[in-house]
């Protein structure tokens, strides 16, 4: 049977203050919001509270705690959970309007909960009222479902070697296994974890964070969305309850939506990304920048932000994002209209197509701006005090976890030859 969590960590820990190098656990009060003005209006702040610190956090690429903190009291975790568990049922609207918010002041810290949503929406259509009633409660009071999906070492990411079988010392099950790309895992009150049970099938387990057995690494050293911190999750001899086992396979084999509601986020993402490094451009043309010395002498332009060339590239950058957000709100409002249960394969379909073009041209338009930025600016704009290359290095880091050339693909084969898209959990 599922056991009641306890926020006090283990006495080792309690006496150590921390558990794998992190913090330990402690009790979080999150906020209650019950509408999209609420919802959208705490986003809001909380972006405004950690602008600040963005540069700093992208350069010591360590695990944000104090800002993690303050995102699990801020009430954003628990806007999706269904209203028959006291949650608000939050729009895929006001989602990506969320995660478009925090993105475009840190797509690092947006991307953290990620995963949280993912299996709030696995929990809401597959989970069993008793892990309802547990999980939701955790999550409205302001505890974070991370990351452990992912492997390496196999023909994909997806190629899973990580097993969940019987205890063979007692009730219970066992699990064992390495995952990396673990988002959010290090400081999350939960970790969802992806494994094959003695049937080969695929299920998903949720493992207490400071679980005996559970050590997560701070192994993450890429280029971009450092924050992150989705290094190595390890997993020897983790006691599992069954109770708190969903049987993930079962997701995969009617219509769903995990996939486009999963993507929608990273949809998002890309799209704050691309809205930052123009939101940046345009303050460095204005503040900082030098018109080129040919405008100045022909008279064209006495400051960068009147350069006639550089007027023409910053509207036609800024004509893409609004693009990019456009899509990003059709997709959430197929999203919302399909709803977590498609009626059928045909409208999941929908779903997921509509997502895929977002998300497609997020990813581009992302990489282009943070780029362009560059070429905007002019070569001031390279000098590492203003960190600037963090747009570009975020937005190309985020987007090569998922090919936009199979977005492109599976868009084109619906559109013309009526194919509907893959039935998996990235589209």
């Amino acid at each position: 049977m599922i056991t009641q969590p306890t926020t006090e960590p283990p006495r080792a820990a309690r006496r150590a203050g921390a558990v794998n190098g992190a913090p330990t656990a402690t009790a979080v009060r999150a906020a209650v919001l019950s509408s999209a003005t609420e919802a959208i209006t705490a986003a809001r702040a909380y972006a405004a509270s950690i602008a600040d610190g963005a540069i700093a956090r992208d350069r010591a690429g360590e695990v944000p705690y104090p800002e993690l903190a303050a995102l699990d009291a801020s009430g954003l975790l628990g806007i999706t959970v269904p209203a028959s568990y006291g949650g608000p049922d939050l729009s895929p609207e006001v989602l990506a309007e969320v995660i478009r918010t925090i993105a475009a002041v840190d797509p690092a810290i947006a991307q953290i909960p990620q995963a949280h949503f993912l299996f709030v929406d696995v929990l809401a259509v597959h989970g069993s009222p008793a892990q309802q009633r547990l999980l939701f409660a955790d999550v409205l009071a302001g505890a974070r479902l991370g990351n452990g999906v992912a492997e390496r070492g196999g023909k994909h990411a997806q190629d899973l070697k990580t097993r969940l079988r019987p205890s063979p010392s007692g009730p219970g099950l066992r699990l064992d296994g390495k995952k990396y790309y673990c988002t959010g895992a290090i400081s999350a009150r939960w970790i969802g974890v992806t494994a094959l049970d003695d049937a080969d099938r695929l299920v998903l387990a949720f493992v207490d964070r400071h679980a005996p057995g559970v050590t997560i690494d701070e192994d993450w050293d890429v280029m971009g969305q450092r924050a992150t911190v989705s290094g190595t999750a390890t997993f020897d001899r983790v006691p599992v309850d069954p109770a708190l086992v969903v049987p993930y396979a079962n997701a995969f084999e009617v219509p769903q939506q995990f996939g486009a509601r999963s993507q929608l986020v990273h949809t998002a993402i890309q799209v704050g990304i691309a809205g930052g490094a123009l939101r940046d451009a345009r303050e460095f043309l204005r503040t900082k920048a030098r018109p080129f010395f040919e405008a100045t002498r022909a008279g064209w332009a006495e400051t960068a932000a009147t350069d006639p060339h550089t007027i023409h590239r910053f509207g036609r950058l800024a004509i893409q994002v609004a693009a990019a957000e456009a899509l990003l709100a059709s997709a959430a409002a197929t999203l919302a209209e399909v709803t977590r249960f498609p009626r059928d394969a045909e409208a999941a379909a929908r779903g997921s197509i509509a997502v895929a073009e977002a998300k497609a041209f997020a990813s581009d338009t992302a990489v282009e701006v943070a780029s362009d930025l560059f070429s905007l600016a002019g070569a001031s704009a390279a000098d590492e005090k203003y960190d600037l290359s963090r747009h570009w290095r975020n937005a190309r880091t985020h987007a090569s976890h998922d090919p936009v050339d199979w977005k492109y693909h599976h868009v084109g084969n619906y559109l013309l030859n009526d194919a509907l898209p893959p039935n998996h959990g990235q589209l």
